[in-house]
Formats: structure tokens, C-alpha cells, sequence
């Protein structure tokens, strides 16, 4: 199993070397770290969790004109070379297809105690005080304004609205961030929600504070 992780370490470091610095190897090292930290409370294939949070990101959707079959195609390829057999290869490709915040808008065709794994370490990298910085981070790598009072955030957004949105950056925290607490999977997930979900609240109030001009 070192082995495999290894490689796919190595894959997934050369895969993002120009990545947008909230989607780079960082971003995948602390969820692929966290998914461990998870699975230790969880009745898991611990290679299926590693190996899908190594390579959830491996070519974002957002980044590839919203085509959200490449990454999927990309890690089963990837996988098929490092000799883990066909179960375990669709598993992790399944795990990477439907993990997303977007892809759980609706129906969702598939689940797994696994995915529950990586999706909530992914979901604790979006909130808290990494969460702020890599959200502020794609908003300048977009261009979108910091934030409008005139443009109001969209909570209940379909996939298409969600997948197309060019809001300021503020509104994506009531858009999504926020709603990322109530959506945790594991036990564990939902400890460490809270204390990322209060300091995004603290932030935002005082944002708002110092954008009236009240401090």
C-alpha cells in the first residue's frame, strides 16, 4: 500500500505544479491528511480514502471549462497503472465524481462510507481560516469582486446556477461555506465543523462592521 501512495503522491505533486494556489498539492496534502485523521473513527478501506483524497482534485472541473468528466477519467487512468484492482479503481472514480459541493446539489446516484471520509475533510478545507484565505484567493484568481450590497448571495442556487455563478466573493460564503456545518457526514467531521464554522461568523461580522464603518 506505501507504494501505492507514494506513487500517487508523486502523480498528483507533478499533476499540480501550476495549480491555483487553493487547489495545489497543499490543498490536497492537508485533505489527504485530514481524511486519515477521519478514517481513524470510521470503518474505512483506508486505500480507497487515501487514494481518492490524493486525487479528488487532480483536474477540477472549474478549471477545465466546467468539464467534470476529466478528473474522474484522469485518477481511474492513474490508478489502473499502480496495480490496484477494478473494484477499488471504480470506487475511488466514484468517490471523485460525486464528492463535490455541486455534485450533491439534487440527487446523488452514489455513496460510501469512505466518500463520507474524504468529502468531510474536504469540506473542513474550505471552512475556517484556510477556508477564508483559499476563498479570497480563487476570488482574485477569477477577478469577482470582494463584495456588493447590491448583489444579493443565492443560498438554494441548482447545479447550473451554482456551477456558473460570478458573484462576489462574500456572497459564496451564505452560498456554500456556511452551509457546510449541517452537512457533515462523520462524528468527527462535524467536532471540528464547529469551531471552523464560528470563526467564518466572527469574520464575517466583522467585515461587515468595518464595511459600514462602524469599527
Amino acid at each position: 500500500m506505501e507504494k501505492k501512495i507514494t506513487a500517487t503522491i508523486n502523480f498528483v505533486k507533478k499533476e499540480l505544479t501550476k495549480a491555483e494556489s487553493g487547489h495545489d498539492w497543499f490543498h490536497v496534502e492537508r485533505v489527504w491528511k485530514m481524511a486519515k485523521h477521519i478514517a481513524k473513527e470510521e470503518k474505512v478501506n483506508l486505500l480507497v480514502v487515501e487514494l481518492a483524497a490524493l486525487l479528488h482534485d487532480i483536474a477540477d472541473a472549474k478549471f477545465h471549462d466546467g468539464n467534470e468528466d476529466i478528473g474522474p477519467q484522469k485518477a481511474y487512468t492513474f490508478i489502473k497503472t499502480i496495480g490496484v484492482n477494478e473494484d477499488i479503481a471504480i470506487h475511488v472514480t466514484n468517490i471523485i465524481r460525486y464528492m463535490s459541493f455541486k455534485a450533491q446539489i439534487g440527487s446523488v446516484p452514489f455513496s460510501s462510507p469512505e466518500m463520507n471520509v474524504v468529502q468531510d475533510a474536504d469540506r473542513l478545507d474550505a471552512i475556517g481560516a484556510i477556508g477564508i484565505a483559499r476563498t479570497f484567493n480563487y476570488g482574485g484568481f477569477k477577478n469577482r469582486l470582494i463584495y456588493d450590497p447590491e448583489i444579493k448571495p443565492n443560498p438554494n442556487q441548482n447545479k447550473e446556477e451554482y456551477k456558473n455563478s460570478s458573484a462576489p466573493t462574500i456572497n459564496h460564503f451564505y452560498e456554500k461555506l456556511l452551509l457546510l456545518k449541517e452537512k457533515m457526514n462523520t462524528l468527527a467531521g462535524k467536532r471540528m465543523a464547529e469551531e471552523r464554522h464560528r470563526f467564518m461568523q466572527n469574520f464575517l461580522d466583522q467585515f461587515f462592521d468595518e464595511w459600514e464603518g462602524n469599527k
